[in-house]
């Protein structure tokens, strides 16, 4: 795999301030402009969800990165479940809406809410904003979730909660495996391999590269109390380690 280099090289960040972050603003705009339009014609929010795809798609291409999926046919072996992954970088949610074929929810830091045309996609879409500094706030976010997930729409999460500082994986809240215990439903290990190179928290420019998505082996909570959040949670964190690894 290869690295970032430090410092970046002039010619990408040049390519990043002509070319790529123009582009990214202009389909950020575009697309957050079409889904607002549709959300009053789709209440279901599955429209809104195929233009988010679009753009997710759009923005990998306009990073000039290559992107594959390892593990795809465990997408698909449960209607609904808690998706989780490690959280590398801006670029893990186009990542991951590119990605996953099917219509999800995704449990998200309140902050993006307030980001325009992003914040409001999130808003009419029906994801789930997270406040992290507010115990009982996050309590009714997670509700919200447990909601959602009997209802039949699949979850997706960061357990680290925010973006890693230096490529290192954080330590797990246990929100993704308190939701699939309490709703009874499987929780899918998510790996994110080149999207911490491709652009670090604080940085504006990108690296592309090879993207690569790895989907474990669904883990069942089926019979699982609360009790065992903590275990879950564990298991969670060194199957998403080692599927990085692979």
């Amino acid at each position: 795999m290869i690295h970032r280099p430090q410092p970046l090289p002039r010619l990408y960040r040049w390519r990043t301030n002509l070319i790529q972050s123009p582009a990214f603003l202009v389909a950020t705009m575009v697309f957050g402009s079409i889904s607002l339009l549709a959300s009053l014609l789709d209440s279901h929010g599955r429209l809104q969800h195929g233009i988010a795809r679009v753009w997710a798609r759009a923005c990998v291409w306009i990073s000039g990165s290559r992107l594959r999926v390892r593990g795809a046919e465990n997408l698909r072996r449960h209607r609904v479940a808690v998706y989780a992954a490690n959280h590398t970088s801006y670029m893990d949610t186009p990542v991951v809406f590119a990605s996953l074929p099917f219509q999800f929810r995704i449990l998200a830091k309140k902050e993006l809410w307030s980001l325009p045309f992003i914040g409001w996609h999130l808003n009419r879409s029906g994801q789930i904003p997270v406040d992290t500094e507010n115990a009982h706030a996050t309590l009714s976010s997670l509700g919200a979730g447990i909601k959602a997930l009997r209802a039949g729409m699949p979850l997706f999460v960061f357990p680290e909660g925010s973006r890693t500082p230096d490529g290192a994986m954080q330590p797990f809240q246990s929100g993704a495996a308190y939701l699939a215990i309490r709703a009874q439903v499987p929780l899918v290990p998510i790996a994110l391999s080149g999207v911490y190179d491709l652009l670090p928290i604080h940085t504006h420019h990108f690296y592309p590269g090879e993207l690569t998505l790895a989907v474990g082996e669904p883990i069942e909570t089926a019979g699982m109390s609360l009790r065992q959040a903590g275990e879950l949670t564990e298991r969670l964190r060194a199957t998403i380690e080692a599927l990085q690894e692979r």
